[in-house]
């Protein structure tokens, strides 16, 4: 029975992931590619850091009033349409953002991008605990967060290579870049629709033992956690998604405020020299954080152990916005934004894994969204503490002790979740 259940579970990692990783580079990318658009926009639209900033985090305005109903119809009309609609509809309005032309249109396209990407992250993650036991699931969304590394890594050097088109049919270059780089989630939006099966029961790559070994163990689970739906949906449910929801948004605010204003922080730092090289620089942190995220999320299910991991990661990260407010040169910059981002992006498997492993049916789709929308406010508030600081001060160091201080109430949030007994120990096959 095990190995029917291992080679099963391969085979949905094999057949699943990529498509799932790649929407997820896509609306990484269509996130964050403001932050090199910004190198041209700002001065295109007379937009003061604190503009930028309020219009960066506006994106996260309209993702959280949305998250909630999100999830809802999904689990209403299925995961396979509601994430393809999601994916089509933010590729078409990234894309528009090409045509911004003042203040409030950029202000306007951001809020609408928000709300067309809501639900897409809960809902990846509702739809692969139909497919994963609750012992993968810690390396599957490591793997999956992974891609919004892997979106920073290529997307930097791509990003400037796009703007590097300025004047090309009269076009400025960060319009390039929004036309460009919001047509792959369109694509990809299509293919979700034709390729992803809603459930194991509908996939023909399985066979027959393999989907009966799975629905059995994934039965067995969501039978541990319908015992438990009255309390989870009651004020446990709510304590538990408030404090869970203050870690995430800690997480947020700290990934989003050095994310948004990453590729600004290292062109001050080289100052007057060539900056054709900016993408690569800023390409760097990612890729580290790719390297720690994997060791981190492999770490957590080989020891069956996640609380501990997420507050590690929060004190990392921490410790990275310390050291990148001290830092001065290029070198040292780059070792302490590495290191933010390493700690950043190595809480989100761990964290996931943690809280579906304790929610079930309803409870899991309220939950996971509400937890979900309460971080994600963290998006809004990052890059807007970000830029109201560097506009107060005239540097960033100030904002990046900001954040550090406000991941470390992401530990004690943490540190006062209580250790519950998951479901994964109920969704072993009985012993024979």
């Amino acid at each position: 029975m095990q190995d029917v259940m291992r080679s099963g579970s391969k085979k949905i990692a094999l057949r699943l992931l990529p498509l799932l990783c790649l929407g997820y580079v896509a609306a990484y990318l269509d996130r964050i590619n403001v932050s090199f658009a910004a190198l041209q926009l700002n001065e295109d639209l007379s937009l003061s850091p604190a503009a930028y900033g309020l219009g960066a985090g506006l994106f996260f305005a309209g993702y959280v009033l949305f998250e909630v109903p999100s999830n809802l119809i999904l689990r209403r009309v299925g995961a396979k349409l509601w994430i393809s609609r999601i994916m089509i509809s933010w590729g078409v309005i990234s894309a528009l953002t090409a045509f911004v032309h003042n203040e409030a249109t950029f202000y306007l396209c951001r809020f609408l991008l928000g709300i067309a990407e809501a639900g897409f992250l809960p809902g990846v993650i509702l739809y692969l605990n139909q497919w994963l036991l609750p012992k993968d699931r810690a390396r599957a969304l490591s793997v999956l967060a992974s891609s919004t590394a892997v979106a920073g890594l290529v997307g930097s050097p791509l990003s400037m290579w796009l703007l590097g088109m300025d004047g090309l049919w009269g076009v400025r270059g960060w319009q390039w870049l929004f036309a460009l780089e919001g047509i792959p989630a369109v694509v990809l939006g299509v293919l979700v629709l034709l390729v992803l099966p809603n459930t194991p029961m509908a996939a023909k790559w399985l066979t027959d033992g393999e989907k009966s070994a799975l629905q059995g163990a994934l039965d067995r689970e969501a039978g541990y956690l319908a015992l438990h739906q009255f309390n989870l949906l009651g004020r446990s449910l709510f304590w538990k998604a408030g404090l869970l929801g203050t870690v995430y948004f800690c997480m947020v605010l700290g990934m989003y405020g050095v994310a948004f204003w990453m590729p600004q922080i290292l062109k001050d730092v080289l100052g007057g020299t060539d900056l054709s090289l900016l993408g690569w620089y800023n390409a760097i942190p990612f890729l580290a954080a790719i390297v720690g995220m994997l060791a981190i999320g492999w770490s957590s299910d080989r020891l069956g152990e996640r609380k501990l991991h997420v507050i590690g990661a929060l004190v990392l990260a921490s410790v990275g916005c310390v050291l990148a407010g001290m830092a001065t040169g290029l070198v040292g910059t780059l070792v302490a934004l590495s290191l933010a981002l390493i700690g950043l992006w190595s809480v989100i498997g761990p964290f996931w894994a943690f809280t579906t492993a304790r929610m079930g049916g309803l409870a899991a789709a309220v939950g996971v969204a509400l937890i979900n929308s309460i971080g994600n406010t963290g998006g809004f508030f990052g890059p807007y503490i970000m830029g109201g600081l560097k506009s107060a001060t005239a540097d960033y160091r100030v904002g990046l002790y900001v954040l550090a201080l406000v991941l470390i109430v992401g530990v004690v949030s943490m540190a006062l979740v209580r250790g519950d007994k998951p479901a994964a120990q109920v969704t072993a096959p009985p012993h024979r």
